[in-house]
């Protein structure tokens, strides 16, 4: 996938930027960078079969993080990170 490519994203609500922000410190990394760990980590609270059984494009399942299979140790090396 390339990471370079810009995606329409919608604004954050001022709790979530806040938060965002805060968290992004705290990790002494970027908003974007953030972020995207938070993705990564949605596998490890939320079932991906609930997802993808609901998708409407499964064109990108090779893209998406509910799609792809992770192991535990991927999952607990993206925690530390935390």
């Amino acid at each position: 996938m390339d990471t370079n490519k810009r995606f329409y994203s919608p604004q954050f609500s001022g709790l979530a930027a806040i938060s965002v922000r805060r968290l992004a410190w705290a990790m002494r990394r970027s908003m974007p960078a953030t972020v995207d760990l938070l993705v990564k980590l949605m596998p490890t609270i939320i079932d991906p079969a609930r997802v993808c059984i609901k998708c409407q494009d499964t064109t990108k399942c090779h893209s998406c993080i509910f799609g792809k299979l992770s192991t535990e140790q991927d999952q607990a090396a993206l925690l530390a990170d935390l």
